[in-house]
């Protein structure tokens, strides 16, 4: 498995325990992109190091072919001079210096691919490290509300809409009980205190009654007409009964 699987599989599984967890899922992502970003410098040294064998490579690689094209003129020299043993010689190096060089070519073409992949690694890293700076805002904003969401529910569900509600009921009869209690009371003061002022306007009008009847009766009857005189047993008792009251 390559590094870039890896890295997806630790996004993958960080991802998975932020769906399936009770953890603060902004401690969650703010780790996660320190992570992303320790693997980011590693994989950037590992590109480093790639590029660094692949220079050695090519350093060798056009070594041992420079090495190579001198032992093949001096073997053509050595000819020329009549030297076979020395140009034979000449040709063994050169043998040994391509041999060489077709060795690292392979090591240095697979170097080259080595050092292409794990940029392309790097590049696609580089991209998901800011993209998870993008959405980390924004899924952060979004836990936040489930989780303010979440607590308004559960401060619903301990206060009931039905208890709440017969609670309010309760305490308006309470209220219209001691309005009707505080009416009825100062009803009965008012009653009461027009039965008094009734009695005594009651007494006053018969005492006043009484008075006149006994102004009537003390006037001299030479001041009535003569007509109106008469005698009436009933009324003289009454006036003797009047007179001795008196």
């Amino acid at each position: 498995m390559g590094l870039f699987d890896r890295i997806s599989r630790v996004i993958r599984s960080y991802l998975n325990a932020l769906v399936g967890s009770a953890e603060d899922p902004e401690k969650i992502l703010d780790q996660t992109l320190i992570e992303m970003q320790d693997n980011l410098v590693q994989l950037r040294q590992a590109v480093a190091q790639a590029i660094a064998s692949q220079k050695r490579l090519e350093q060798q690689f056009n070594q041992n072919e420079k090495q190579a094209h001198e032992w093949e003129g001096r073997a053509k020299l050595a000819l020329q001079k009549g030297d076979e043993a020395l140009a034979l010689e000449a040709l063994n190096r050169k043998q040994t210096a391509t041999s060489a060089a077709l060795a690292l070519k392979g090591q240095l073409e697979q170097s080259l691919g080595q050092v292409k992949t794990l940029k392309t690694q790097m590049i696609a890293l580089e991209s998901k490290i800011a993209e998870a700076k993008t959405k980390k805002d924004m899924l952060v904003a979004r836990a936040r509300a489930a989780k303010a969401s979440e607590q308004i529910n559960q401060a619903i569900g301990k206060v009931g809409t039905n208890s709440s509600m017969a609670a309010f009921e309760r305490m308006e009869d309470q209220v219209l009980q001691m309005e009707a209690q505080s009416q009825a009371v100062a009803e009965l003061s008012t009653d009461s205190l027009e039965a008094k002022f009734a009695e005594l306007e009651s007494g006053g009008s018969a005492e006043a009654e009484l008075a006149a009847l006994k102004q009537q009766l003390s006037t001299p009857s030479a001041q009535l007409p003569e007509a109106a005189v008469a005698y009436d047993p009933e009324l003289e008792a009454l006036k003797r009964q009047l007179e001795q009251d008196s």
